[in-house]
């Protein structure tokens, strides 16, 4: 497989998440309206439930490739992501449809994870970081073009045509990986699975008290994009009766939200990665302050003016939570492999329940939502504050 290849290959497993959650946007209204018809606000749930079991597959994924190899654990992933939009495909019922969702993200956090790993197997130092960069560039296109072509599908085939996209999409690159990539971990750098040693590295990283508060920060930073997530949608249909134009102007909002990823790899060199966190999150608290305060999502520009803010909200999310990660890592080098698995997971799973159960709260409301926005900044600022004291490290 050439360069070119392999790095298509990977942009687009690594995609699957992205894609799995931006192509429903669209759907959520019809959803609503086909299985949730009391309860409109419960479609939403569908995305809370993919992100809860994105985050326990992301704990076992990255020690099931080590112990198995690449290949079988991405091609299990993959069957178990297939299944399920099969099944989601075929439901009546949003109570099934949810639980087939929260399996398909268990399913889906094995391409995710593991052609990362895939990478590192394969290129080291400038070489990997080039890798990495136009797989991440790639990856930004992703959430701007799903909501867009989801709506595509859904004006041919219905919501349930998505699941059908799922399914497409999984069979494409689990049968181009299969051909076409070879097994890049050797069946002598393999790692049996030891519960002893696992829980020991988890214990090491909980000791570490900078290590603890990063992962908190990710995840009420996480919190905050899921929410507005799960909310955006809704807000544009109900409140602003813009469904039709959501997926349009998502796309615009995720192309300049994306730039953040460009201006942080500019940025972090000179200012350092607490600081670019700290300041990305200070800048959030007044904006939403400012936005609930003066209830600029009413009125005659009420509508621009929360497109605005959803640009913030995405835009910060994209200075923080690369740092917050790198962070974390920092000092756990040695386990680096379980590291990424448990704060992949506790980060995930802890923001999938708190940004389901502020959406149940709040309900799509742009003012509930700048308010809870808010909350969450303004925690994550000050746990960012108590991080930098904790670390002490200036150089970082």
């Amino acid at each position: 497989m050439g360069r070119s290849e392999f790095v298509a290959l990977v942009a687009m497993m690594t995609a699957t998440i992205a894609f799995s959650i931006d192509a429903m946007l669209p759907a959520l209204p019809q959803i609503a309206a086909d299985l949730s018809p009391g309860a409109p606000e419960n479609a939403a749930l569908i995305l809370s439930s993919f992100l809860l079991g994105i985050g326990l597959g992301t704990f076992v994924a990255g020690p099931l490739a080590d112990a198995f190899g690449r290949k079988p654990v991405i091609l299990a992933g993959a069957a178990v992501y297939i299944v399920c939009a099969a099944i989601a495909w075929r439901s009546q019922s949003l109570e099934l449809v949810l639980l087939a969702r929260a399996v398909q993200g268990f399913g889906a956090a094995a391409p995710r994870v593991v052609s990362i790993a895939v990478v590192r197997d394969r290129y080291a130092g400038r070489q990997m970081a080039q890798i990495t960069s136009v797989v991440m560039m790639i990856f930004v296109l992703v959430p701007a073009v799903a909501p867009l072509l989801g709506s595509f599908i859904i004006d041919a085939a219905g919501w349930r045509g998505i699941f059908i996209a799922f399914i497409v999409f999984a069979c494409v690159f689990s049968s181009w990986m299969m051909i076409r990539l070879p097994e890049t971990l050797p069946v002598s750098q393999r790692r049996p699975i030891r519960l002893a040693l696992m829980l020991d590295a988890v214990r090491e990283m909980f000791a570490n008290r900078g290590v603890r508060l990063s992962i908190l920060v990710q995840t009420l930073t996480m919190s905050f994009l899921f929410l507005t997530l799960m909310l955006v949608q809704p807000i544009y249909d109900l409140e602003y009766g813009r469904a039709s134009e959501f997926p349009f102007w998502f796309f615009i909002v995720a192309l300049i939200a994306g730039s953040a990823s460009l201006l942080n790899a500019l940025l972090v060199v000179r200012f350092g990665m607490v600081r670019l966190v700290t300041i990305a999150l200070g800048a959030q608290v007044l904006i939403s302050a400012s936005f609930f305060a003066l209830d600029l999502g009413n009125g005659p520009q009420g509508f621009y003016f929360f497109v605005f803010w959803q640009t913030c909200a995405f835009f910060q999310a994209g200075l923080t939570l690369g740092n917050l990660n790198a962070l974390a890592m920092e000092p756990m080098g040695h386990i680096a492999g379980m590291a990424a698995s448990v704060i992949g997971a506790v980060s995930t799973v802890g923001a999938s329940m708190i940004s389901a159960l502020i959406a149940l709260l709040i309900g799509p409301v742009e003012s509930g939502l700048f308010l809870a926005g808010l909350g969450l900044a303004i925690g994550g600022f000050s746990v960012t504050l108590m991080m930098g004291r904790a670390m002490r490290q200036p150089a970082i």
